[in-house]
Protein backbone atom coordinates (compact mmCIF):
# COMPACT_ATOMS: atom_id res chain seq x y z
CA UNK A 1 0.00 0.00 0.00
CA UNK A 2 1.23 2.98 -1.01
CA UNK A 3 1.91 5.41 1.70
CA UNK A 4 0.48 9.05 2.13
CA UNK A 5 2.07 11.74 3.74
CA UNK A 6 1.20 14.85 4.50
CA UNK A 7 2.68 17.86 4.48
CA UNK A 8 2.29 20.26 7.75
CA UNK A 9 2.01 23.65 7.51
CA UNK A 10 3.90 25.86 9.77
CA UNK A 11 1.98 27.53 12.81
CA UNK A 12 2.41 31.29 10.29
CA UNK A 13 1.17 28.96 7.15
CA UNK A 14 -1.80 27.84 9.21
CA UNK A 15 -3.23 31.21 10.39
CA UNK A 16 -2.83 32.91 6.77
CA UNK A 17 -4.34 29.70 4.96
CA UNK A 18 -8.15 29.84 4.26
CA UNK A 19 -10.43 27.86 5.86
CA UNK A 20 -13.03 26.04 4.02
CA UNK A 21 -16.31 24.65 5.19
CA UNK A 22 -18.87 22.11 3.18
CA UNK A 23 -21.34 23.93 5.26
CA UNK A 24 -22.72 27.20 4.05
CA UNK A 25 -21.32 30.17 6.06
CA UNK A 26 -23.57 32.04 8.81
CA UNK A 27 -24.31 35.36 9.34
CA UNK A 28 -23.78 37.18 12.57
CA UNK A 29 -26.78 36.78 14.79
CA UNK A 30 -28.11 40.05 15.73
CA UNK A 31 -29.09 40.71 19.62
CA UNK A 32 -32.22 41.65 19.74
CA UNK A 33 -32.48 44.77 22.48
CA UNK A 34 -35.41 47.12 23.02
CA UNK A 35 -35.69 50.69 22.24
CA UNK A 36 -34.76 53.12 24.75
CA UNK A 37 -37.89 54.34 26.93
CA UNK A 38 -38.96 50.72 28.07
CA UNK A 39 -41.87 51.42 30.21
CA UNK A 40 -42.13 55.16 29.29
CA UNK A 41 -42.82 54.70 25.01
CA UNK A 42 -46.29 55.54 24.88
CA UNK A 43 -46.22 57.93 26.97
CA UNK A 44 -42.89 59.58 25.06
CA UNK A 45 -44.87 59.19 22.24
CA UNK A 46 -48.07 60.92 23.39
CA UNK A 47 -45.78 63.97 24.66
CA UNK A 48 -43.82 64.30 21.38
CA UNK A 49 -46.89 64.35 19.51
CA UNK A 50 -49.04 66.69 22.15
CA UNK A 51 -45.32 69.23 21.90
CA UNK A 52 -45.75 69.14 18.45
CA UNK A 53 -49.63 70.12 17.89
CA UNK A 54 -51.05 71.89 15.19
CA UNK A 55 -50.28 75.61 15.59
CA UNK A 56 -48.01 75.65 18.35
CA UNK A 57 -44.53 75.66 19.41
CA UNK A 58 -42.13 75.58 22.58
CA UNK A 59 -40.94 78.82 24.52
CA UNK A 60 -37.82 78.46 24.92
CA UNK A 61 -36.44 79.97 28.66
CA UNK A 62 -33.89 77.56 29.53
CA UNK A 63 -31.00 80.36 29.51
CA UNK A 64 -28.50 79.70 32.12
CA UNK A 65 -28.33 82.30 35.53
CA UNK A 66 -25.45 84.24 33.90
CA UNK A 67 -26.94 84.22 30.58
CA UNK A 68 -30.42 85.33 31.50
CA UNK A 69 -28.23 87.85 33.95
CA UNK A 70 -27.03 89.33 30.21
CA UNK A 71 -30.29 89.71 29.21
CA UNK A 72 -31.61 91.44 32.43
CA UNK A 73 -28.78 93.73 32.63
CA UNK A 74 -29.61 94.99 28.72
CA UNK A 75 -32.57 96.77 30.29
CA UNK A 76 -30.65 97.75 33.40
CA UNK A 77 -32.01 95.26 36.55
CA UNK A 78 -29.34 93.19 38.57
CA UNK A 79 -29.35 89.52 37.91
CA UNK A 80 -30.65 88.36 41.24
CA UNK A 81 -32.73 85.16 41.60
CA UNK A 82 -35.88 87.64 42.58
CA UNK A 83 -35.27 89.43 39.02
CA UNK A 84 -35.21 86.52 37.23
CA UNK A 85 -38.45 84.75 38.63
CA UNK A 86 -39.74 88.34 38.05
CA UNK A 87 -39.32 88.02 34.40
CA UNK A 88 -39.95 84.15 34.29
CA UNK A 89 -42.89 84.66 36.00
CA UNK A 90 -44.20 87.36 33.80
CA UNK A 91 -43.87 85.09 30.64
CA UNK A 92 -45.15 81.64 32.01
CA UNK A 93 -48.55 83.39 33.65
CA UNK A 94 -49.35 85.41 30.24
CA UNK A 95 -52.92 84.74 29.63
CA UNK A 96 -53.61 82.63 26.40
CA UNK A 97 -50.20 81.58 25.84
CA UNK A 98 -51.20 77.69 25.53
CA UNK A 99 -53.23 78.63 22.13
CA UNK A 100 -49.51 79.14 20.68
CA UNK A 101 -47.31 77.51 22.89
CA UNK A 102 -47.05 73.90 23.59
CA UNK A 103 -44.13 73.48 25.94
CA UNK A 104 -41.75 75.46 27.16
CA UNK A 105 -38.23 74.68 28.04
CA UNK A 106 -37.08 75.45 31.77
CA UNK A 107 -33.39 76.39 33.63
CA UNK A 108 -33.41 73.89 36.61
CA UNK A 109 -33.65 76.94 39.08
CA UNK A 110 -37.34 78.02 37.42
CA UNK A 111 -38.51 74.11 37.25
CA UNK A 112 -38.42 74.70 40.85
CA UNK A 113 -39.75 77.89 41.86
CA UNK A 114 -43.50 79.57 41.79
CA UNK A 115 -45.01 82.72 41.28
CA UNK A 116 -45.09 85.10 44.15
CA UNK A 117 -48.32 83.26 45.00
CA UNK A 118 -46.95 80.78 45.57
CA UNK A 119 -48.38 78.15 42.57
CA UNK A 120 -45.49 76.27 41.28
CA UNK A 121 -44.21 77.30 37.25
CA UNK A 122 -44.85 73.73 36.36
CA UNK A 123 -48.66 73.76 37.97
CA UNK A 124 -49.24 77.36 35.74
CA UNK A 125 -48.16 75.86 32.58
CA UNK A 126 -49.92 72.69 33.11
CA UNK A 127 -52.89 74.51 33.41
CA UNK A 128 -52.60 76.15 30.15
CA UNK A 129 -51.41 72.57 28.56
CA UNK A 130 -48.05 73.48 28.04
CA UNK A 131 -45.76 71.04 28.77
CA UNK A 132 -43.06 71.10 30.54
CA UNK A 133 -39.39 70.68 29.41
CA UNK A 134 -36.09 71.00 31.44
CA UNK A 135 -32.45 72.03 29.92
CA UNK A 136 -30.06 68.98 31.49
CA UNK A 137 -26.51 69.26 29.61
CA UNK A 138 -24.24 71.36 31.36
CA UNK A 139 -22.27 73.81 28.79
CA UNK A 140 -19.61 73.57 26.23
CA UNK A 141 -16.21 72.86 26.80
CA UNK A 142 -13.11 73.17 24.86
CA UNK A 143 -12.72 69.49 22.78
CA UNK A 144 -8.78 68.73 22.73
CA UNK A 145 -7.70 67.79 19.39
CA UNK A 146 -10.06 69.82 17.65
CA UNK A 147 -9.84 73.13 15.86
CA UNK A 148 -11.07 75.43 18.75
CA UNK A 149 -13.77 73.58 19.17
CA UNK A 150 -15.88 72.65 22.01
CA UNK A 151 -17.88 69.44 23.35
CA UNK A 152 -21.06 69.38 25.24
CA UNK A 153 -20.58 67.68 28.94
CA UNK A 154 -23.16 66.46 31.63
CA UNK A 155 -23.49 62.60 30.51
CA UNK A 156 -22.30 62.08 34.35
CA UNK A 157 -25.68 61.89 36.54
CA UNK A 158 -27.68 62.45 34.17
CA UNK A 159 -30.40 59.74 34.58
CA UNK A 160 -30.50 60.23 38.39
CA UNK A 161 -31.28 64.36 37.24
CA UNK A 162 -33.58 63.31 34.72
CA UNK A 163 -35.45 60.96 37.24
CA UNK A 164 -35.40 63.98 39.64
CA UNK A 165 -36.83 66.30 37.00
CA UNK A 166 -39.30 63.99 35.97
CA UNK A 167 -41.01 63.79 39.38
CA UNK A 168 -40.77 67.30 39.34
CA UNK A 169 -43.47 67.28 36.13
CA UNK A 170 -40.84 67.94 33.60
CA UNK A 171 -42.06 65.82 30.40
CA UNK A 172 -39.20 66.63 27.82
CA UNK A 173 -35.94 67.59 27.90
CA UNK A 174 -32.93 69.98 26.02
CA UNK A 175 -29.68 69.30 25.58
CA UNK A 176 -27.62 71.91 23.04
CA UNK A 177 -24.08 71.11 21.24
CA UNK A 178 -22.74 73.37 18.81
CA UNK A 179 -21.10 72.67 15.06
CA UNK A 180 -18.73 75.95 13.79
CA UNK A 181 -18.09 76.20 10.54
CA UNK A 182 -15.26 78.40 10.28
CA UNK A 183 -13.51 76.17 12.30
CA UNK A 184 -13.83 73.34 9.98
CA UNK A 185 -15.81 71.51 11.49
CA UNK A 186 -13.12 68.42 12.09
CA UNK A 187 -14.78 64.56 11.97
CA UNK A 188 -13.71 64.55 15.52
CA UNK A 189 -16.28 67.42 16.14
CA UNK A 190 -18.85 66.23 14.55
CA UNK A 191 -18.62 62.74 15.78
CA UNK A 192 -18.18 63.92 19.27
CA UNK A 193 -21.49 66.14 19.03
CA UNK A 194 -23.71 63.11 17.45
CA UNK A 195 -22.51 60.86 20.15
CA UNK A 196 -23.39 63.20 22.91
CA UNK A 197 -26.71 63.63 21.53
CA UNK A 198 -27.53 60.27 21.09
CA UNK A 199 -26.18 58.75 24.42
CA UNK A 200 -28.52 61.85 26.20
CA UNK A 201 -31.39 60.72 24.19
CA UNK A 202 -31.38 57.36 25.26
CA UNK A 203 -30.76 58.36 29.07
CA UNK A 204 -33.94 60.89 28.43
CA UNK A 205 -36.20 58.57 27.06
CA UNK A 206 -35.11 55.59 29.76
CA UNK A 207 -36.39 57.72 32.12
CA UNK A 208 -39.48 59.30 30.44
CA UNK A 209 -38.27 62.34 29.07
CA UNK A 210 -39.02 63.36 25.38
CA UNK A 211 -35.35 64.58 24.12
CA UNK A 212 -34.93 67.34 22.19
CA UNK A 213 -31.42 67.14 20.25
CA UNK A 214 -29.94 69.74 18.90
CA UNK A 215 -26.89 70.04 17.19
CA UNK A 216 -26.68 74.24 16.41
CA UNK A 217 -24.65 74.64 13.32
CA UNK A 218 -23.67 78.26 14.34
CA UNK A 219 -24.40 81.17 11.95
CA UNK A 220 -20.68 82.57 12.47
CA UNK A 221 -18.82 82.76 9.43
CA UNK A 222 -19.34 84.16 5.37
CA UNK A 223 -19.83 81.24 4.00
CA UNK A 224 -22.58 80.31 1.52
CA UNK A 225 -25.68 78.82 2.08
CA UNK A 226 -24.52 75.66 -0.06
CA UNK A 227 -21.63 75.05 2.93
CA UNK A 228 -24.11 74.95 5.83
CA UNK A 229 -26.30 72.54 3.59
CA UNK A 230 -23.01 70.48 3.29
CA UNK A 231 -22.01 70.46 6.78
CA UNK A 232 -25.73 70.29 8.03
CA UNK A 233 -26.13 66.94 5.98
CA UNK A 234 -22.98 65.77 7.40
CA UNK A 235 -24.17 66.35 11.01
CA UNK A 236 -27.69 65.03 10.93
CA UNK A 237 -25.95 61.65 8.82
CA UNK A 238 -23.81 61.01 12.22
CA UNK A 239 -26.68 62.11 14.63
CA UNK A 240 -29.36 59.66 13.27
CA UNK A 241 -26.33 56.79 12.52
CA UNK A 242 -25.74 57.25 16.40
CA UNK A 243 -29.23 57.48 17.41
CA UNK A 244 -29.88 54.16 16.12
CA UNK A 245 -26.97 52.49 17.81
CA UNK A 246 -27.84 54.12 21.03
CA UNK A 247 -31.84 52.24 20.21
CA UNK A 248 -33.64 55.53 20.55
CA UNK A 249 -37.27 55.45 19.67
CA UNK A 250 -37.83 57.77 16.79
CA UNK A 251 -41.32 58.53 17.76
CA UNK A 252 -40.40 59.91 20.80
CA UNK A 253 -37.90 62.76 20.12
CA UNK A 254 -37.92 65.74 18.49
CA UNK A 255 -35.62 67.93 16.79
CA UNK A 256 -33.98 71.27 16.99
CA UNK A 257 -32.26 71.82 14.22
CA UNK A 258 -30.26 75.30 12.84
CA UNK A 259 -31.89 76.74 9.64
CA UNK A 260 -30.09 75.97 6.02
CA UNK A 261 -28.66 79.67 5.94
CA UNK A 262 -25.88 81.47 4.40
CA UNK A 263 -23.21 82.76 7.29
CA UNK A 264 -24.30 86.00 9.27
CA UNK A 265 -21.33 87.65 7.42
CA UNK A 266 -21.34 86.30 3.96
CA UNK A 267 -21.92 88.75 1.01
CA UNK A 268 -25.12 88.22 0.31
CA UNK A 269 -28.51 86.97 2.67
CA UNK A 270 -31.06 84.38 1.64
CA UNK A 271 -34.28 84.68 0.93
CA UNK A 272 -37.29 82.74 2.74
CA UNK A 273 -37.81 80.59 -0.12
CA UNK A 274 -34.44 80.02 -0.40
CA UNK A 275 -34.00 79.18 3.17
CA UNK A 276 -36.76 77.00 3.01
CA UNK A 277 -35.76 74.92 -0.41
CA UNK A 278 -32.39 74.54 1.50
CA UNK A 279 -33.50 73.37 4.87
CA UNK A 280 -35.92 70.91 3.54
CA UNK A 281 -33.76 69.50 1.10
CA UNK A 282 -31.47 68.57 3.85
CA UNK A 283 -34.34 67.28 6.24
CA UNK A 284 -35.80 65.08 3.62
CA UNK A 285 -32.72 63.50 2.89
CA UNK A 286 -31.55 62.84 6.69
CA UNK A 287 -35.00 63.25 8.89
CA UNK A 288 -37.21 59.62 8.76
CA UNK A 289 -40.46 60.79 8.94
CA UNK A 290 -40.74 58.67 12.12
CA UNK A 291 -39.64 61.35 13.95
CA UNK A 292 -42.90 63.38 15.13
CA UNK A 293 -41.55 67.49 14.98
CA UNK A 294 -39.21 69.69 13.76
CA UNK A 295 -38.74 72.45 16.34
CA UNK A 296 -36.04 75.06 14.58
CA UNK A 297 -34.15 76.98 16.82
CA UNK A 298 -33.73 80.78 15.81
CA UNK A 299 -30.07 81.42 16.58
CA UNK A 300 -29.51 84.73 16.15
CA UNK A 301 -31.91 85.75 13.37
CA UNK A 302 -34.46 88.76 13.78
CA UNK A 303 -38.16 87.68 15.10
CA UNK A 304 -38.90 89.09 11.74
CA UNK A 305 -36.86 86.68 9.99
CA UNK A 306 -37.32 83.58 11.81
CA UNK A 307 -40.93 83.74 11.11
CA UNK A 308 -41.30 84.72 7.61
CA UNK A 309 -38.26 81.78 7.62
CA UNK A 310 -40.73 79.36 9.12
CA UNK A 311 -43.78 80.22 7.32
CA UNK A 312 -42.07 79.69 3.93
CA UNK A 313 -41.21 76.31 4.77
CA UNK A 314 -44.95 75.46 5.94
CA UNK A 315 -46.12 76.93 2.17
CA UNK A 316 -46.04 72.54 1.10
CA UNK A 317 -46.95 69.30 3.30
CA UNK A 318 -44.21 67.88 5.12
CA UNK A 319 -43.85 64.68 7.01
CA UNK A 320 -43.10 66.66 10.23
CA UNK A 321 -44.57 68.87 12.24
CA UNK A 322 -42.64 71.82 11.60
CA UNK A 323 -42.64 74.29 13.90
CA UNK A 324 -40.78 76.25 16.22
CA UNK A 325 -38.56 76.90 19.10
CA UNK A 326 -37.72 80.15 19.89
CA UNK A 327 -35.79 82.13 22.57
CA UNK A 328 -34.61 85.83 21.46
CA UNK A 329 -36.76 85.30 18.71
CA UNK A 330 -40.01 85.30 20.86
CA UNK A 331 -38.69 86.93 23.97
CA UNK A 332 -36.31 90.14 22.30
CA UNK A 333 -39.74 92.54 22.43
CA UNK A 334 -41.15 91.40 25.24
CA UNK A 335 -37.69 92.62 27.82
CA UNK A 336 -37.70 95.90 26.29
CA UNK A 337 -41.32 96.49 26.31
CA UNK A 338 -41.07 95.58 29.99
CA UNK A 339 -37.88 97.47 31.33
CA UNK A 340 -37.96 96.18 34.50
CA UNK A 341 -41.28 97.93 35.43
CA UNK A 342 -44.38 96.42 37.25
CA UNK A 343 -46.97 99.06 35.60
CA UNK A 344 -45.39 97.30 31.80
CA UNK A 345 -46.24 93.89 32.55
CA UNK A 346 -49.25 93.60 30.92
CA UNK A 347 -47.86 95.28 27.56
CA UNK A 348 -45.21 92.90 28.11
CA UNK A 349 -47.57 89.79 28.31
CA UNK A 350 -49.15 91.34 25.08
CA UNK A 351 -45.99 91.48 23.09
CA UNK A 352 -45.38 87.81 23.80
CA UNK A 353 -48.82 86.98 22.45
CA UNK A 354 -48.36 88.80 19.20
CA UNK A 355 -44.77 87.04 19.13
CA UNK A 356 -46.19 83.45 19.58
CA UNK A 357 -49.07 84.04 17.11
CA UNK A 358 -47.28 84.70 14.32
CA UNK A 359 -45.06 82.00 15.06
CA UNK A 360 -48.60 80.02 15.43
CA UNK A 361 -49.80 81.45 11.84
CA UNK A 362 -46.17 80.70 10.56
CA UNK A 363 -46.41 76.99 11.59
CA UNK A 364 -49.75 77.19 9.61
CA UNK A 365 -48.29 78.64 6.81
CA UNK A 366 -50.60 81.47 7.15
CA UNK A 367 -48.21 84.33 8.51
CA UNK A 368 -47.97 87.66 6.36
CA UNK A 369 -45.88 90.03 7.90
CA UNK A 370 -48.63 92.86 8.56
CA UNK A 371 -48.05 95.19 10.90
CA UNK A 372 -44.87 93.90 11.97
CA UNK A 373 -42.72 96.76 14.29
CA UNK A 374 -39.01 98.13 13.91
CA UNK A 375 -37.83 96.23 17.00
CA UNK A 376 -38.81 92.82 15.55
CA UNK A 377 -37.15 93.45 11.96
CA UNK A 378 -33.55 94.14 14.24
CA UNK A 379 -31.06 91.19 13.60
CA UNK A 380 -29.43 89.97 16.78
CA UNK A 381 -26.80 87.94 16.22
CA UNK A 382 -23.98 88.21 18.02
CA UNK A 383 -20.66 86.91 16.80
CA UNK A 384 -18.99 84.13 19.12
CA UNK A 385 -22.43 83.95 21.15
CA UNK A 386 -22.18 82.11 24.63
CA UNK A 387 -25.48 80.36 25.77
Amino acid sequence: MAMVTAKLSSPATARLAPVRSAQPARRASLVRVRASGGSYADELVSTAKTVASPGRGILAIDESSATCGKRLASIGLDNTEVNRQAYRQLLLTTAGLGEYISGAILFEETLYQSTTDGKTFVDVLKDQNIMPGIKVDKGLVPLPGSNNESWCQGLDGLASRCAEYYKQGARFAKWRTVVSIPCGPTALAVKEAAWGLARYAAIAQDNGLVPIVEPEILLDGDHGIERTLEVAEKVWSEVFFYLAENNVLFEGILLKPSMVTPGAEHKEKASPEAIAKNTLTMLRRRVPPAVPGIMFLSGGQSELEATMNLNAMNQSANPWHVSFSYARALQNSVLKTWEGQPENIEAAQKALLVRAKANSLAQLGSYTGEGESDEAKKGMFQKGYTY
